[in-house]
């Protein structure tokens, strides 16, 4: 468990894997933190150099009074990249992550060996449904939407086949700050990436769970075209998380990719 401060913000990171090895970074949805990619990572560790953190306002990180911006997530994976001495990396970010990715490559291109993005969207949703979010979870806590949201986040059948890992990835999500995760409902609710989408040059992976309501693959398959070059697959068995549901075929897809 490390700490640093960066922007003001103290940011809460793991470095894993092979310290001599590429820069792996993996960047977590609203609602989680970095254990949401613990079965993921054992893919690589004996190659790359394997960086997780929780962006802020999530996790062990600081939780800064709201709104958040794009810029402000993707400035301070900037600064935390800066501080571990990392000027190339290759990035995996999923649903918000996914769009700080964006916008982290769209800023600054020749930091990006290699882009995976992972059910999101240059925009996700309307300003009208996050508001009413925002309005919905300060009035009444973040346990008023627990069983909306963790119904996007996993397939129908997850709560029955894995109750245990359900019910602990609920408590993740009903024990964060609501600053927090208001905070970064307005970073997606004010986000548009359609044209930075455009710009990218990186090789890129778009990846998107097949039964996903949240970001469905329709919206996924859409960003893919709007990158040049890019991939898409379609994670079978998943909703929203593939990297929870479905962690060996979200690595699969990855590892043949990088």
């Amino acid at each position: 468990m490390e700490f640093t401060t960066v922007n003001n913000v103290t940011l809460h990171y793991v470095c894993e894997g092979v310290l001599e090895g590429l820069p792996l970074v993996f960047i977590n949805s609203l609602g989680t933190d970095l254990r949401i990619w613990d079965r993921v990572v054992p893919h690589f560790g004996h190659s790359y150099r394997i960086i997780r953190y929780d962006k802020r306002g999530h996790g062990l990180s600081d939780c800064p009074p709201a709104p958040y911006a794009i810029r402000d997530h993707a400035t301070d994976l900037a600064a935390l990249l800066d501080q571990l001495e990392v000027p190339q990396a290759i990035l995996v970010g999923i649903s918000v992550g996914g769009m700080i990715a964006l916008d982290f490559t769209a800023t600054w291109p020749e930091r990006v060996l290699s882009l995976v993005l992972c059910d999101t969207a240059p925009k996700i949703g309307t300003a009208v449904l996050w508001n009413e979010r925002i309005t919905n979870l300060r009035q009444h806590g973040m346990n008023a939407m627990r069983d909306t949201i963790l119904s996007r986040w996993f397939a129908d059948d997850f709560a029955k086949q894995e109750p245990a890992a359900f019910s602990g990835y609920a408590n993740m999500l009903t024990r964060m700050p609501v600053e927090g995760y208001t905070g970064t409902c307005a970073t997606i609710r004010d986000a548009n990436l359609t044209e930075a989408a455009k710009t990218i040059t990186a090789p890129t992976l778009v990846l998107c769970g097949a039964e996903d309501l949240a970001t469905p693959p329709a919206l996924v398959q859409g960003l893919c075209e709007l990158i040049p070059h890019a991939q898409f697959h379609k994670i079978p068995d998943a909703a929203h998380l593939p990297c929870i549901e479905q962690p060996d075929i979200l690595a699969e897809h990855i590892a043949q990719f990088i």
